[in-house]
């Protein structure tokens, strides 16, 4: 979700493009230690040259550049993929282009749209254990946890948006002309597609977030470039060769690889783009909106935040909302968007929910997502480690509690230990700022009228979680809560049909849900005279 330098990223020169991607040669050759777990299918896969998809073929990057991909458990080489730029970007928005005006994708039926749609939903569910794997070895994540998580809602998402394609209906409207008294009018409106959608991808979730962009861009019509992440690339290009397996035409979705700055800022930029979709941090959001104002494209954004998690003494079941806050914020070792960050407890129980949610803390196990026995996967990168670690540390100079963890675990891979933290203040950094880690800020509150502001007081405003059995109270506060999403005694449910995205800096639009075709279509009135 956060851009990235290039010094972790090996680049190959055009000189060792032969040998790119792990194929025969005698130059430097992915390091491909003996990871547990990994299936030959998977291995075979990796093995074979990645390419960009542009037009419905596989073509390298214009320069033969490639750059490495880790697997963050080991820091070791896994693959290699294209480090396209704008000569790509260029390349990949003129098949797009061709494909939206002259290509058969606006041509089919809704019906037809929406059974190709159906397809992929159903490839992916078929190919569901190596798109997890592949998942846990690019990102780090637990290979149970996206199998039974990323995988299926990636599919539901899919399934759920083909179901729109026959149904984005416009409206009749009866008009009256104040001027043209008498006259008859057949006035009208018609859902069309933007054009052609610029999508990218973070890497926290690469395959869901993938799913969530390309779904309703598809359902609706469009035809899109996708830029998946630089350190999360594999399974956004094993996704478009599942694509095309289902059939869609040439053209129609376009998956280029590259950096931030020299393909994503292309991208974005690009004269001939309709539409740019961004997943990722708010600053890197707002370079995006910059980028897209010269020609003033649309844009839907879905950006960072510091989400308050609310727990009441009245809750009921206190070791519940432990446990829930707990998953909260390590789920996914913290690298959500929306993950609850700032525990917010009332006075009264405060101290044994702190302690209960450092025991849960303690007792992770951590180490490679491939592993069964893995509770926490690594970090996703060795940027992403630094920053992290430079958050904790910080907040220890400021003069916080750590109340468990603030370390880094062991020198192998990109692990940090989940970090429970105390006694802070407004002010510090790690209660202001997006840490995108298992890192949690503990603060009590007393009394509802002052949990509110406190609540509030941040620059985003993507999600909360509501803890109390009270259910009038949990309704009057997630009404004043500034936030897209409010969970009420759960936390992290998602559904292809529940919108998600952000108040304030947390973005602009919705991903989900009927909402989101408003980001993927224009209105068109027609007047008629009769």
């Amino acid at each position: 979700m956060k851009t990235t330098t290039t010094s972790h990223r090996r680049i190959n020169t055009p000189a060792l493009k032969s040998r790119a991607n792990g194929s025969q040669g005698n130059g430097h050759k992915p390091s491909r230690r003996a990871t547990p777990g990994i299936s030959f299918r998977v291995a075979s896969w990796l093995k074979r040259p990645k390419l960009n998809l542009i037009g419905g073929k596989w073509a390298p990057a214009a320069s033969g550049k490639t750059f490495d991909v880790f697997n963050p458990a080991e820091a070791s080489v896994i693959a290699r993929v294209p480090d396209s730029d704008k000569k790509d970007i260029d390349r990949a928005v003129a098949a797009a282009r061709r494909a939206f005006e002259s290509g058969p994708w606006r041509r089919l039926t809704s019906s037809e749209r929406g059974r190709l749609i159906w397809q992929i939903g159903d490839l992916i569910l078929e190919h569901a254990d190596e798109l997890a794997e592949l998942e846990s070895l690019d990102n780090g994540k637990l290979r149970a946890v996206a199998r039974v998580a990323d995988v299926p809602l990636s599919a539901d998402l899919f399934h759920y948006m083909a179901g729109w394609t026959t149904k984005l209906e416009g409206n009749t409207i009866p008009i009256s002309v104040p001027y043209a008294a008498g006259t008859k009018f057949h006035a009208f409106t018609l859902r069309e597609p933007v054009g052609v959608v610029g999508q990218i991808i973070p890497w926290n979730f690469p395959l869901l977030m993938a799913a969530w962009k390309l779904g309703p861009a598809l359902a609706c019509g469009n035809c899109v470039v996708m830029k998946p992440a630089e350190q999360t690339p594999l399974s956004a290009l094993r996704l478009g060769e599942l694509i095309l397996q289902a059939g869609i035409p040439e053209g129609v979705v376009n998956i280029v690889t590259g950096f931030g700055e020299t393909a994503g800022g292309p991208l974005a930029a690009h004269p001939d783009v309709d539409k740019v979709a961004f997943t990722g941090s708010t600053e890197v959001g707002k370079i995006i909106v910059r980028a897209a104002a010269g020609n003033l494209k649309k844009v839907s954004l879905e950006l960072g935040g510091k989400s308050p998690n609310i727990i009441f003494k009245d809750v009921g079941d206190l070791d519940a909302a432990v446990a829930g806050a707990a998953s909260a914020i390590f789920f996914n070792h913290g690298q959500c968007c929306c993950a609850g960050s700032r525990l917010m407890v009332e006075r009264s129980v405060f101290d044994e929910v702190v302690n209960g949610v450092a025991e849960h803390a303690k007792k992770i196990k951590l180490g490679p997502g491939l592993d069964p026995d893995t509770q926490m996967g690594p970090l996703v990168s060795k940027e992403q480690l630094a920053r992290v670690t430079n958050y904790m540390n910080q907040g220890k100079q400021d003069g916080a509690c750590y109340v468990t963890g603030g370390t880094r675990a062991g020198d192998r891979g990109y692990f940090v230990r989940p970090t429970v933290v105390k006694d802070v203040k407004p002010s510090m950094s790690i209660v202001r700022e997006e840490i995108f880690g298992p890192v949690v800020v503990a603060e009590p509150f007393t009394k509802p009228e002052e949990l509110i502001p406190r609540a509030n007081q941040t620059e985003y405003g993507l999600a909360a979680g509501i803890w109390t059995r009270d259910i009038s109270k949990a309704h009057r506060i997630a009404a004043e809560l500034r936030a897209g999403t409010v969970w009420i005694n759960c936390y992290n449910i998602f559904d292809a049909a529940l919108p998600f995205g952000g108040y304030k800096q947390s973005g602009w639009g919705r991903e989900m849900g009927h909402e989101v075709l408003e980001q993927y279509t224009e209105t068109k009135a027609v007047v008629v005279g009769l």
